[in-house]
């Protein structure tokens, strides 16, 4: 799913819910603010929490060693800040669950 098809399942939820009352260009709006908002966050070092959908963290990688895939001399990588995202309880029941298409027998 990209950007795009995300503003469009948006729009379409707020339409069958609240009647017409925004456009596409001002979901999108929304969408990349929250998005805006979400990095913003991260990059200060901050974690998100979206009851019944998941946190956004930031972990510490500690320093590494790897190798060059060119040379294979041994490289080390520096400690560094990842996002890491952990869906809640009710994101992975959903998700688990089979759909519809899954449920009905193949011919």
């Amino acid at each position: 799913m990209t950007k795009a098809d995300l503003v469009e399942r948006v729009t379409a939820a707020i339409a069958r819910t609240a009647g017409p009352m925004i456009s596409k260009k001002d979901c999108a709006r929304v969408v990349d603010a929250f998005l805006d908002a979400v990095k913003l966050s991260l990059a200060e070092q901050h974690n998100i929490e979206i009851r019944g959908f998941g946190t956004f963290k930031i972990r510490r990688r500690k320093t590494r060693m790897a190798r060059n895939p060119r040379t294979g001399d041994p490289v080390e990588v520096a400690a560094r800040p990842v996002p890491v995202f952990k869906p809640s309880k009710e994101l992975r029941i959903m998700v688990a669950e089979p759909t519809e298409a899954e449920e009905a027998p193949h011919p």
